[in-house]
């Protein structure tokens, strides 16, 4: 588990975010849950793009380089129909609750901190 905060703004935007870093937990995703609660996020590294097939609820989604500058954010990201794409260099994304990435724009720069 980290923690994710947008180090531009200050704002936390996820106190405890599980990480997805192999081929099945990045597959797995967020998949087939029913809620994200406030305060927690899904950190999938590589990522370039993302589905919402599977999915119950809205995302908000962030994109983010190598060097966790954000490369794009997707807001209110639909439950079955959605997809969202990171834009150039996007190496990883923070999906997160609706509303929660509001102010985080690009060229924003992340900071993952254990939690």
């Amino acid at each position: 588990m980290v923690g994710v905060r947008d180090t531009t703004t200050g704002r936390e935007l996820a106190a405890h975010a599980a990480m997805a870093t192999n081929p099945w937990t990045r597959f797995r995703g967020l998949m087939l849950r029913r809620s994200l609660p406030p305060g927690e996020g899904l950190v999938i590294r590589p990522c370039g793009s993302i589905h919402m097939m599977f999915m119950w609820f809205s995302i908000d989604a962030v994109f983010f380089d190598r060097e966790n500058r954000v490369t794009k954010v997707a807001s209110g990201v639909r439950p079955w129909v959605g997809f969202a794409l990171g834009g150039k260099g996007a190496w990883g994304v923070v999906e997160l609750p609706r509303g929660a990435a509001e102010g985080t724009e690009p060229g924003h720069v992340l900071e993952f901190v254990e939690a």
